[in-house]
C-alpha cells in the first residue's frame, strides 16, 4: 500500500507533505483557482478556510464579481494569457474547473512550470480523510452514458437503507460542497474524465465504470487519453471495482486497475448472473456477488415492475435495457456498501429520472412523446431507440455534432425507426447518415429559426408521422449549443410544444414555427 499522499506511478506530491494536515499544509500557501462557476466558487471558499492565498483566474468578468471571498489576486483572462500568468505565479498547487480541457494551454503550461493540479474532487477527497469523519465512504461511478441516473438510482437505494447520501459531483452539486457540511453517511458520487484527469489520491469504496464510446476526444486529445481517464475511477478502490460485462473495455479497465489488495472485481450484465455478478433472471435483478450464499444461488434485488415508472409510456416491456444495465450497476454499489436487498427495490420505485431523460411528457391517440434531450452522443441515442418496438419511433435529431459520425448509430437504429425528423444548424452529417444507412425512411428536415421555432416545427413534422402504438423521441445524438442554450432548454421546448400539440392547441403560435421540408 502507499501512503494516503502518495499515487502508484506518480511522484510525491509538490505541495503537500507526508505527515501533515491538509491544512498545515495549505495554510499560506499560494493556489490558483481556474474556472469560477459553482464549482470554483465552492473551492475558493474551501480554500480560505484552509488559509490559502487564492490566486482566482476565468475568462469572465461576471464570473469575478460573483466572488465573494477575498483573495490575494483575482484576472480575466483567456486561456493563453491564464498559462503564462501561471507561469509567473508563486501559486505551486493550481485546483482546475472540469471545463479546462486536458491539452489545452493551462494544463500543459502548468506542468512546464512545475505546478501540482488537483481537481475540485480531488481537494473535497483531501479535506474528508483531513476532517473528524474521514470513514464516510464513496461510491463512484463514471462512463460515457447513465452516469446521472446510476448515481441517482444509487442516491435513492442508499436514502431507502436510511443513510443521507446525497448525489454529487458531475451530477451538479459539487462534491466539496457536500463534505463541507459534514452530514453525509455516504456519497455518490458522478466523476467525468474531466475530473478523473486531475484526481490523483481518491481510494473510494467502491466504483464503476458503466460503457465506454467515443466522446470528448477534443478535450482528451484522443480516444485513448479518453480511455485512461476513465479507468482511474477503479484506481485505489477498496472493496469493488464494479465493470460491464457486455463492455470489454470496463472490464480490461479492472484487470488493469492499482485496486487495494482484497478489493474484488463485480460484473453486471443483463443476462443471468455468474458467481461474483448481479444480473437478470427472468424480470428479477438478482445478486450473486454479495451474499453469504452467493456460490449457490442468487438473492432477490428488486423486478422490472419496480422500474416500469421510467419506461416510455410507463410499461415495463418497454424498459430500455440501458436503464435495467444503470439500475443493476446501482445496486452493485449498494450492495458493496452494505445495503439490505429490500432498500434496492424501496429505492428503484422512488427513484425519479432526471429531467430530460427519457421523460414521457405527452401521451394521446396512442402515440407516446419521450423527451431524452440529455441523448447528446450517438452511443446514449443509439440506447434509447433501440429499446422501441421495431418501426415505431418516431425520432427528432441532429444538432452540434461535436465532430461525431452517426452512419453505424443510424444503421443500427434503422428497424427501430418509423421515420425521422432533422434539426441543427448544419445537418449535413445527420443527413448524410440517413440517406445512406436508412433510404426510403420518411424523414423531415426543420430549418434552423429560433429555439421555440425549430421546437414547434419538429414537433409538428413528428406529429403528421406518428401513428398509434408509436414513441416520439428527442434523443439528439448531438449537443444543443447550435440552436439552444443548453440541453435542458431544448428539452423544455420539446415538451411544452408536444403537450400543447396533444391537447389539440397545435405545437406554435402564428408565425412561431420553422420551414418543414420532407425529403
Amino acid at each position: 500500500m502507499t501512503s494516503p499522499t502518495e499515487v502508484p506511478g506518480e511522484s510525491p506530491s509538490a505541495v503537500t507533505g507526508l505527515g501533515r494536515s491538509l491544512s498545515d499544509q495549505l495554510d499560506g500557501a499560494h493556489v490558483a483557482v481556474v474556472g469560477l462557476g459553482r464549482t470554483g466558487r465552492a473551492v475558493v471558499d474551501a480554500l480560505a478556510t484552509l488559509g490559502a492565498r487564492i490566486h482566482v483566474f476565468d475568462s469572465r468578468e461576471s464570473s469575478i464579481e460573483m466572488l465573494h471571498t477575498p483573495v490575494a489576486s483575482a484576472a480575466v483572462a483567456d486561456a493563453e494569457a491564464t498559462a503564462a500568468a501561471l507561469a509567473q505565479s508563486p501559486a505551486r498547487l493550481l485546483i482546475v474547473s472540469p471545463g479546462v480541457p486536458a491539452t489545452g494551454p493551462v494544463l500543459r503550461g502548468a506542468a512546464a512550470a512545475g505546478i501540482e493540479t488537483w481537481s475540485e474532487v480531488e481537494l473535497a477527497w483531501r479535506i474528508q480523510q483531513d476532517s473528524s469523519r474521514p470513514h464516510i465512504p464513496w461510491l463512484t461511478v463514471t462512463g460515457t452514458d447513465g452516469k446521472t441516473t446510476t448515481v441517482s438510482m444509487l442516491s435513492a437505494i442508499l436514502t431507502a437503507q436510511g443513510l443521507t447520501a446525497p448525489a454529487v459531483g458531475n451530477i451538479g452539486t459539487p462534491v466539496i460542497e457536500a463534505v463541507l457540511a459534514g452530514s453525509a453517511d455516504a456519497l455518490a458520487v458522478e466523476l467525468s474524465s474531466f475530473q478523473l484527469h486531475t484526481t490523483r489520491t481518491l481510494a473510494p469504496l467502491a466504483s464503476a465504470c458503466l460503457n465506454l464510446a467515443a466522446d470528448h476526444l477534443d478535450w482528451h486529445g484522443g480516444l485513448e487519453a479518453y480511455a485512461q481517464d476513465k479507468a482511474r475511477v477503479y484506481h485505489r478502490t477498496r472493496l469493488a471495482a464494479i465493470y460491464n460485462l457486455a463492455d470489454a473495455a470496463t472490464e480490461d479497465m479492472v484487470r488493469q486497475a492499482d485496486v487495494v489488495e482484497g478489493c474484488r472485481a463485480i460484473g453486471f450484465t443483463l443476462a443471468a448472473p455468474g458467481l461474483g455478478q448481479v444480473g437478470m433472471v427472468e424480470d428479477l435483478l438478482v445478486d450473486r456477488a454479495f451474499h453469504a450464499e452467493r456460490r449457490s444461488s442468487g438473492v432477490e434485488l428488486a423486478t422490472t415492475a419496480d422500474l416500469a415508472h421510467l419506461a416510455p409510456g410507463r410499461r415495463a416491456q418497454n424498459l430500455p435495457a440501458h436503464l435495467l444495465a444503470d439500475a443493476l450497476a446501482a445496486a452493485a454499489l449498494a450492495r458493496a456498501a452494505g445495503v439490505d436487498p429490500e432498500a434496492v427495490a424501496s429505492g428503484l420505485r422512488a427513484y425519479s429520472p432526471g429531467a430530460h431523460r427519457i421523460v414521457t411528457v405527452a401521451e394521446a391517440d396512442g402515440v407516446t412523446w419521450v423527451d431524452d434531450s440529455k441523448a447528446t452522443n450517438p452511443h446514449s441515442a443509439e440506447a434509447a431507440l433501440t429499446s422501441l418496438p421495431r418501426g415505431t419511433g418516431v425520432w427528432i435529431c441532429g444538432g452540434d455534432t461535436k465532430g461525431a459520425q452517426f452512419f453505424d448509430l443510424v444503421r443500427t437504429v434503422r428497424p427501430h425507426l418509423r421515420g425521422a425528423v432533422v434539426i441543427g444548424k448544419d445537418q449535413n452529417d445527420i443527413l448524410a447518415a440517413l440517406e445512406r444507412e436508412a433510404p426510403g425512411l420518411a424523414l423531415t428536415r426543420v430549418s434552423d429559426g429560433s429555439a421555440e421555432q425549430v421546437s414547434a416545427a419538429a414537433v409538428e413534422a413528428a406529429g403528421a408521422m406518428a401513428r398509434s402504438g408509436d414513441t416520439v423521441i428527442l434523443a439528439p445524438a448531438c449537443a444543443s449549443w447550435d440552436q439552444f442554450t443548453s440541453y435542458a432548454q431544448r428539452g423544455d421546448l420539446f415538451a411544452a410544444c408536444a403537450r400543447a400539440y396533444t391537447q389539440g392547441d397545435g405545437a406554435r403560435d402564428t408565425d412561431a414555427s420553422g420551414d418543414q421540408e420532407q425529403l
